[in-house]
């Protein structure tokens, strides 16, 4: 922990675990750290990225606070949810953070790995996920060095990601806040605070990670909502009804959503390990964490 402490505050790249997936952390306001995480990954630049903070009252001073994000900060801070405000005019996070936008995407994780290596680098710690560019998202120490290598600079080990999907992504720039991304935080939790959530309109700016139209993808071909199997494929199965394949992996035999969740990357990061021709998905119910899940495996399959 001290020695990735002091690669954050050399500028280098160090991943570490999150409850969503594991991040890869440069200081949030060194340009030269946060540019050296979009070289890794070969991350287009307009991608802005999350930046994560101890705490609410670390974060609060970055960006132009209202009650509507004290409100939801206060009810789900620490966790799987990420905010997106103005920027404040004398914000030291590094804009290119922002990619080059007003706006700032922040959140204070609730993994203690990640909670002790914030507080240990004395850093704001800008993250997006640890592997290549649109790539499956790593749930696992492992997966970051399969996808990274030598890229990284370090990385913190502390086992499985328990929620294993991103975090929610609520814009709160507007008049209207805007759910950017479904994550690990269900929809209808955030409408207890937020009743006024809307969708952003087809074709909006990109304000945060998770808006590409092609991402978290594996090496072969998806084919989403498969009732059979064709030669070669691989199945990702979901509950006790799967049809018979050679090769497959069921995110959760009893249909738990959120067992579903936890295993979908690792699942898709073990099915494309084995090189099949193609991945066949069984169908996911398009309700709570499975509304998050199948918008990963849409994207995945673009």
């Amino acid at each position: 922990m001290a020695r990735a402490a002091s690669l954050l505050r050399e500028g280098r790249l160090v991943a570490f675990p999150t409850e969503t997936v594991y991040g890869l952390g440069a200081d949030a306001t060194n340009d030269r750290a946060v540019a050296r995480i979009y070289a890794a990954k070969g991350r287009p630049s307009f991608n802005p990225l999350i930046v994560h903070g101890p705490s609410l009252e670390a974060l609060r001073p970055m960006v132009q606070w209202d009650a509507r994000a004290e409100c939801v900060a206060e009810a789900f801070w620490p966790g799987p949810l990420t905010l997106v405000l103005p920027r404040t005019a004398d914000c030291p996070v590094s804009a290119l953070a922002s990619a080059g936008l007003e706006t700032l995407a922040i959140r204070v994780p609730s993994h203690p790995v990640a909670r002790q290596l914030l507080a240990a680098a004395g850093r704001l710690i800008a993250a997006p996920s640890a592997n290549r560019s649109n790539a499956l998202s790593p749930t696992e120490a492992a997966h970051v060095v399969a996808s990274l290598g030598e890229a990284v600079d370090a990385v913190l080990d502390g086992g499985p990601c328990v929620v294993g999907l991103e975090s929610t992504v609520v814009d709160l720039s507007g008049a209207v806040p805007l759910l950017l991304r479904e994550g690990g935080l269900a929809r209808e939790a955030l409408l207890e605070h937020l009743p006024d959530l809307r969708r952003p309109e087809a074709g909006s700016a990109i304000k945060s990670p998770g808006m590409l139209a092609k991402h978290y993808a594996p090496d072969c071909p998806m084919r989403l909502g498969a009732v059979d199997m064709r030669a070669g494929e691989a199945l990702l199965a979901f509950g006790p009804d799967a049809p018979a394949a050679e090769i497959v992996l069921n995110l959760s035999e009893t249909g738990d959503l959120v067992e579903a969740a936890a295993n979908l990357f690792r699942h898709l990061h073990a099915l494309n390990a084995l090189a099949p021709v193609g991945i066949a998905v069984m169908p996911v119910p398009d309700v709570g964490l499975g509304r998050a899940i199948n918008d990963r495996l849409r994207r995945a399959a673009a």
